[in-house]
């Protein structure tokens, strides 16, 4: 008995030993019992925010299948008036041309051009909200679904100063995208993009808001009334006028733009917020275009420098640059250098809101203006007027007795939309090569203010003092030249050839 409780006890020590050697020289074999998994406790220093929920693949997959069917792909077919030229630019035969042919060397041809896009349904009635550029002076534009239906589609109205279109075709119950409240949208938020990018039908991608209210600059072509969400999600040519969804399935932009140095996505693009969408809808279907007030100023952002110089307290308004004459702004006694700080009590927060407060003020209604001016705070009134519609494309012409260009009249609407502090005169737009005007120095972009010693508005205007003119006769011209320094004036002589 006794050697069985010696057994017993050896055995019992020598476990002891063992699993103490264990312990100490092998502890990654415990680890897994030992350590507590990174739950809550981890997140919670991890994160100032609840900790974010991974994204289910599924989630894509029922957005896609939700809102893909009412994504349809555009086409639009255009014709375009170009310039062509029989033997190139460097032909120095052109009078003998003119002479043996009896016809002009550069002559207006008419292209047929084809472009793609994307939009969607917005209602079940057929009503889809696209990009103006998609459809911008198209003569037909057809419109076909995932279903593979087509359809012809008429254009509601379109508005370029935020690039959308309405479209409208015949047909009911037909599967719509919702448009939500881009306000509440979020940067790093998941977002898809549906479209067809450069061909590739209902193509789905995803990605992140990269950024909100973004403006851009260096391009004539960029609309005017900006206030862009920025996206990760791949965008190529072909995306434009298609829905960016948030991931409750809710359209929450229309892509617009993709800002490519190479010709594709580099993960940059851009699309207008649904809630500035939802403004341009209304009134494109009530009145084919967008009605807009008008105050008449130029202004821009309040810097640090302009803050100290002008004794502000913070960097909230806009800065008058300019009070155009015979505008609302001028007949409320606005000047140079006030700061508009609010608008009917609403604070303007920089040059571009107060520009979308104007524009969203009906013509007529009669404001308040908070301003601050010479160290002190005044409150001023002005009665909106309307934005004048965006012209149709001005005629341009060359006169009669040819000097070598060819002119456009030059008005409000335009120099605006060039950045033109002047808004009357010629605009010159071509300058013929080898010509009279070219040797003196003329210069596409210059702006003719006079002929002779008198004032020129009209083309007729310039046609009517060239045409009392004989061949070999003087003509003194005096054109103003802006650069973004400001403008000079000068005065060029040439003879009638």
């Amino acid at each position: 008995m006794k050697k069985f409780f010696w057994i017993a006890g050896i055995s019992f020590l020598l476990g002891l030993i063992t699993a103490g050697m264990i312990f100490f020289y092998f502890p990654e074999k415990n680890s897994s019992a030992t350590n507590h998994p990174p739950s809550s406790d981890l997140a919670g220093h991890l994160f100032a925010s609840p900790s974010p929920q991974l994204t289910n693949n599924n989630g894509f997959v029922e957005i896609a299948n939700k809102v893909g069917p009412a994504v349809v792909q555009i086409k639009a077919d255009k014709v375009e008036k170009r310039t062509v030229s029989t033997w190139g630019e460097e032909w120095p035969f052109d009078d003998w041309w003119e002479r043996f042919f009896g016809v002009p060397r550069e002559r207006e041809q008419e292209f047929r051009a084809t472009s793609f896009g994307s939009g969607f349904f917005i209602s079940p009635d057929g009503y889809i909200l696209t990009n103006n550029h998609v459809v911008e002076n198209a003569e037909t534009v057809n419109v076909y679904t995932i279903s593979k239906d087509e359809y012809k589609a008429k254009i509601v109205g379109t508005d370029p100063k935020t690039d959308l279109a309405l479209l409208k075709v015949e047909a009911s119950n037909l599967p719509y995208a919702q448009l939500g409240d881009s306000s509440q949208c979020q940067v790093g938020e998941w977002v898809i993009a549906i479209g067809n990018p450069l061909g590739m039908e209902h193509t789905v991608t995803a990605g992140i808001i990269s950024a909100k209210g973004r403006q851009l600059r260096g391009s004539l072509n960029l609309p005017e009334y900006q206030d862009f969400i920025q996206t990760d999600t791949a965008i190529n040519r072909g995306n434009s006028g298609g829905p960016l969804v948030n991931m409750r399935g809710e359209v929450i932009g229309v892509t617009s733009i993709i800002l490519a140095p190479t010709g594709g996505n580099i993960g940059i693009g851009f699309a207008i917020p649904s809630n500035l969408a939802k403004k341009i809808i209304e009134q494109l279907k009530k009145n084919g275009r967008v009605i807009r007030g008008f105050l008449g100023v130029i202004v821009s952002d309040v810097t640090e420098d302009v803050k100290k110089l002008l004794k502000l307290e913070t960097k909230e308004g806009a800065l008058v640059h300019n009070v155009q004459p015979g505008t609302p702004a001028e007949e409320a006694g606005l000047k140079v250098y006030d700061v508009i700080l609010a608008i009917d009590g609403k604070p303007v927060k920089d040059s571009n809101d107060l520009k979308f407060k104007i524009a969203e003020i009906p013509p007529g209604k009669e404001i308040e203006l908070k301003i601050f001016r010479d160290g002190e705070v005044k409150k001023l009134k002005a009665k909106i007027a309307e934005l004048e519609p965006e012209e149709e494309a001005q005629p341009q012409a060359t006169a009669d007795k040819d000097i070598g260009i060819t002119v456009q009249e030059l008005t409000p609407q335009l120099a605006r939309r060039y950045g033109f502090q002047t808004e009357e005169g010629l605009l010159i737009t071509k300058v013929k090569r080898y010509s009279v005007a070219a040797e003196a120095g003329l210069q596409r972009g210059d702006i003719i203010l006079e002929v002779n010693r008198k004032t020129v508005r009209k083309i007729r205007d310039l046609e009517k003092i060239l045409r009392n003119l004989k061949s070999g006769d003087p003509v003194m011209l005096r054109i103003r030249r802006e650069t973004r320094d400001g403008f000079s004036d000068y005065i060029i002589t040439l003879r009638l050839p």
